[in-house]
């Protein structure tokens, strides 16, 4: 099946042709530093991380971009006298960061900040006014526009037409030949910083918003790449805007256009504007962290999500299921042989003696992420997986249970939630010594269980028993011994 990807330009699906199939080239728009993450921003970075997995499967190297927007007026108003913009920008970037770690999102490739590009943003703010698409106000200011109506395309990423636009309040009006006209450099203020500006030709100051992103996507990926993506309320102004200003100078820009859903509280936008977000610390400290990375990934990336306590019980049980299975599996010894001239895919079952391909996805998970990325349905797939698996288990099939874990496991992994990686076995309680610790007590009380069971001392064979039940923990007697497992 071809990857599609739904193109909010095209407001359609479409077949995900790219540039150059050995490397796919992403740029996400990262946070403005202004204040911490909260979940809102998790599951947008998630969403991006998922996409860039897949595409990884798909096609090998993926150069993804996540910038940090860490010059801006929020930036600026949060500032104090004790934390300077530039200190309140890095002790924020740092909360993005552990946040995204937390739930397993991949470091980007490149992840340049803002204020390490204004020499770029600045040669594209030339370009525009020399093709006549920007112009510096006339009183003197400093601040220079973009003329939306310049360009005849303005408006072809949300469908708008110029009129129907509200004005753009990032810089004083007065200036402005059109309303809707936005700032592409801002003239330096008496009351803000003077370390907040740059000097350029039209007088010091610092960029706008949009520019930035223009600037740092050439400059990573070139005038034309295949990917750009975003949270959904960024489409108008910010993605607009960024569209007109790179196409206008003379660049390809984005192929394809890529936004995420929201998370909602009671049907409204998360968002610090609102006061109704959860700080991303918070929910990680609450929960284990692999189960909020399930949370968030268990809706499609495009709709809405409205996230409640048991959306996290919900994600605690379906890994509940999905750990159990392939702890059960794990036990298992190999049922294949291995010829060192023959790829590993092409394995040779003992019980039938005849080559089987059985290193190979159930073809409804790659069609589902090949469909838009449908993350719900991929997760159908390795649920239906986990139940064959525990009924060849059940059956005592072990070839076939061995085969359902080796899916399992790969399949959790393309999506960043394999129960047994090291992240998550090791990452969950901070540390495999943890780990370390409970197995070794709870396999002492299995070898007094099993002593006193070959005593015949029934009664401290129960009392044992229901001392590990009670911490939550299950045994499972077989013939090869018993085996421990947490709950759930």
């Amino acid at each position: 099946m071809t990857l599609r990807l739904y193109d909010t330009r095209a407001a359609q699906l479409r077949d995900f042709v790219p540039l150059d199939p050995e490397n796919i080239t992403m740029y996400v728009c990262g946070p403005t530093v202004q204040s911490g993450p909260h979940i809102g921003h998790v599951r947008a970075a998630l969403s991006f991380d998922l996409l860039r997995r897949w595409l990884a499967h798909r096609f090998g190297r993926v150069t993804f971009v996540r910038n940090v927007t860490d010059i801006d007026d929020k930036v600026l108003a949060n500032a104090t006298d004790a934390e300077p913009w530039w200190a309140l920008a890095y002790r924020m970037e740092q909360e993005f960061t552990a946040a995204y770690a937390g739930v397993g999102i991949l470091a980007p490739t490149y992840e340049p900040r803002a204020t390490a590009s204004v020499p770029q943003m600045q040669e594209l703010i030339d370009r525009l006014i020399e093709r006549g698409h920007a112009y510096p106000a006339p009183d003197g200011s400093g601040d220079v526009y973009f003329d939306v109506r310049s360009w005849s395309e303005y408006g072809a990423l949300t469908h708008q037409s110029v009129d129907a636009m509200e004005a753009a309040e990032d810089a004083d009006p007065r200036g402005k030949r059109n309303p809707q006209d936005f700032a592409l450099w801002k003239g330096a203020k008496p009351e803000e910083p003077a370390d907040a500006t740059w000097s350029s030709p039209w007088g010091p100051g610092r960029p706008g918003w949009h520019i930035e992103c223009s600037a740092m996507s050439k400059r990573y990926l070139g005038a034309e790449f295949d990917i750009h993506g975003g949270g959904l309320d960024l489409r108008f102004p910010h993605h607009e805007n960024e569209l007109a200003q790179s196409t206008a100078a003379g660049d390809s820009f984005a192929r394809y256009w890529v936004h995420n859903g929201l998370v909602t509280v009671n049907g409204q936008k998360m968002s610090k504007s609102l006061g109704n977000f959860t700080p991303a610390a918070d929910v990680l400290e609450e929960f284990d962290p692999l189960v909020v990375r399930y949370a968030l990934a268990a809706a499609h990336y495009r709709s809405s999500l409205d996230l409640t306590e048991s959306s996290f019980v919900e994600a605690d049980a379906a890994l509940g299921r999905i750990r159990s299975f392939l702890e059960r599996a794990g036990r298992l010894e190999s049922p294949f042989t291995w010829s060192a001239e023959r790829p590993a895919q092409e394995a040779e079952r003992h019980h039938d003696g005849e080559a089987e391909d059985v290193f190979v996805l159930p073809a409804a998970f790659g069609d589902a992420l090949d469909d838009d990325l449908a993350v719900p349905q991929a997760l159908a797939v390795i649920h239906d997986t986990v139940r064959r698996g525990n009924g060849a288990l059940d059956a005592g099939d072990d070839a076939a249970a061995w085969i359902a874990a080796w899916k399992v496991r790969e399949m959790t992994g393309i999506l960043g939630i394999d129960p047994g990686s090291t992240q998550w076995r090791d990452g969950a309680d901070g540390g495999g010594a943890s780990a370390s610790a409970l197995d070794a007590l709870v396999q002492t009380m299995i070898t007094q269980r099993a002593q006193a069971r070959a005593d015949k001392d029934w009664a401290a064979a129960d009392r044992i028993r229901d001392a590990i039940a009670a911490a939550g923990i299950t045994l499972e007697d077989t013939p090869a011994g018993t085996h421990w497992s947490i709950d759930g």
